[in-house]
């Protein structure tokens, strides 16, 4: 097992805690191999040796502090932005945004993982594949439309089984794979090729 000094090291610079809990969570599952670490500046970013990080997720307002200190490292600069309308001052960097439903942040994270940023450079690789899955094949079913953003009902008439059968499916998932959310099952049904990226 790597010790945390070993692992892959992003930084997110945000004075929001909710962002940060929010995205550490998202990054870890959607790349279980990277340790996270938040600044409330980018003063204290660049006290910690701020060159040991593969990326940095750093809030619109906190890049305007110190534009020149991330247009440097614009390759592994990730701006989060919460509306489009910042186009012109952002063109130079990748942007994610974070004011979006849940599902299209998660999707967003996976294609910046997949697809690499940076044309694939310094990307920690995804959380493994199961060799052997752990799920029955009805479950896979059920969790790859889950993923999809079909509801309860809507996975019953697909399948032609009834909603208590759904019900008790999903129950099951989320007891094996000890994940409860939505967006945790996405991401383990993407890295374990239930449903392709584009799907979800």
């Amino acid at each position: 097992m790597k010790s945390n000094r070993d692992r892959p090291q992003f930084a997110i610079v945000c004075p929001n805690a909710l962002t940060i809990i929010g995205l550490r969570q998202l990054l870890q599952s959607v790349m279980s191999t990277i340790e996270v670490v938040a600044y409330p500046s980018v003063q204290e970013l660049r006290e910690d040796n701020p060159e040991r990080f593969v990326h940095f997720f750093v809030e619109f307002n906190m890049l305007l502090t110190d534009r020149q200190f991330f247009l440097e490292r614009k390759n592994k600069t990730i701006v989060l932005t919460t509306q489009a309308d910042h186009q012109a001052l952002l063109a130079q960097f990748h942007c994610l945004n974070v004011n979006v439903p849940e599902n299209q942040l998660v999707k967003s994270l996976l294609m910046t993982q997949q697809k690499g940023h940076s044309q694939g450079k310094n990307m920690p690789p995804v959380a493994k594949k199961e060799k052997k899955s752990i799920l029955s094949p009805r479950e896979v079913e059920v969790l790859a439309l889950l993923a999809q953003g079909f509801i309860n009902k809507e996975i019953a008439d697909k399948l032609n089984i009834s909603l208590t059968t759904v019900i008790s499916h999903r129950k099951n998932i989320t007891e094996k794979l000890g994940m409860r959310s939505v967006s945790a099952l996405t991401i383990y049904a993407v890295m374990n090729g239930y449903v392709s990226i584009d799907k979800i």
